[in-house]
């Protein structure tokens, strides 16, 4: 691809990074921005500073967060002594949207995957451990994605707080086998958390 302005070129290359997005498409973004008013670009160039500079992870349940401490966290209304284990940000999404849950998060920040060089360490799972060493936990529900990793890292949680005084379940199998939670529709999903299982039977299937 050829360009005639070595500054479109770079803030092409740029964009082309993000995920899901070719030359073509950043190319395209490009063009857009160049086209709109100088003053809307400084806007997305600031957020997207403040993004990566000022963004927190909550200190309880690692979600992204203004404060040390999430809104869900500081919510007095929510239930502390269920906490809900997902993989990122998008399944905290998903899962709100849906109405039904009204515990509180723990976020991995992704899932057991020994081919891409992630294991337990690289996740916050002593977090949880620790969490429900304290005594305040009365249920963990897992809630990730129904594929290998997401079984494998269940299984290894659960392992990890076999011993401890804790319930452990899964969400139903409404979700298809593979599939990734945030893709989930939200009456499915909304349901799966409502009629979740102990996690030991799901073992038996």
């Amino acid at each position: 691809m050829d360009f005639s302005s070595k500054l479109l070129e770079k803030a092409v290359e740029e964009i082309a990074l993000l995920p899901g997005i070719g030359k073509r498409t950043a190319l395209r973004l490009a063009l857009h921005l160049l086209k709109q008013p100088e003053e809307q670009t400084v806007h997305l160039s600031k957020a997207l500073l403040d993004l990566k500079t000022r963004i927190v992870f909550c200190e309880n349940c690692h979600m992204v967060s203004d404060t040390k401490i999430c809104s869900i966290c500081a919510n007095v209304k929510r239930d502390k002594s269920t906490v809900c284990v997902v993989e990122d940000v998008r399944d905290v999404m998903a899962i709100e949207n849906t109405s039904q849950y009204q515990g509180v998060y723990h976020v991995l920040g992704g899932k057991i995957n020994p081919i891409e060089g992630i294991g337990p360490g690289q996740l916050n799972i002593s977090s949880l451990v620790q969490k429900v060493k304290n005594g305040t936990v009365e249920e963990v529900i897992f809630a990730l994605s129904s594929t290998m990793e997401g079984d494998t890292t269940n299984f290894y949680i659960y392992k990890q707080l076999e011993n401890e005084s804790v319930k452990t379940s899964t969400i139903a199998r409404g979700i298809g086998v593979g599939d990734e939670l945030e893709y989930a529709d939200e009456i499915t999903l909304g349901r799966s958390i409502l009629h979740r299982i102990p996690f030991e039977n799901s073992l038996k299937n």
